[in-house]
């Protein structure tokens, strides 16, 4: 289950996740985890990107962690990537 400051970044467009994380903040949050696997991590990068040069210009990257999951029934599992993106 995700915590309240955490956006899951999926097939949606951009500028869905920007507000997304924007909302949080205003909202009184210190601190933003974008989340994404497989294709949708190059759009979690772009979204961290938008905010921090776009309309939050005082806001850090504070941690980036990678992993992989693996997904799958027994003898068909394939790896996929994920990453976390900490924002503050």
């Amino acid at each position: 289950m995700a915590e309240d400051n955490t956006v899951l970044v999926g097939s949606k467009p951009v500028m869905n996740y920007v507000l997304a994380v924007i909302t949080q903040f205003n909202s009184g949050a210190k601190k933003v985890v974008l989340k994404a696997r497989g294709r949708a991590i190059s759009r979690a990068v772009d979204v961290a990107e938008i905010v921090r040069n776009k309309f939050l210009s005082k806001l850090k990257v504070k941690d980036i962690k990678i992993s992989t999951e693996m997904r799958g029934a027994e003898g068909e599992q394939t790896n996929i990537s994920t990453i976390e993106i900490h924002l503050a």
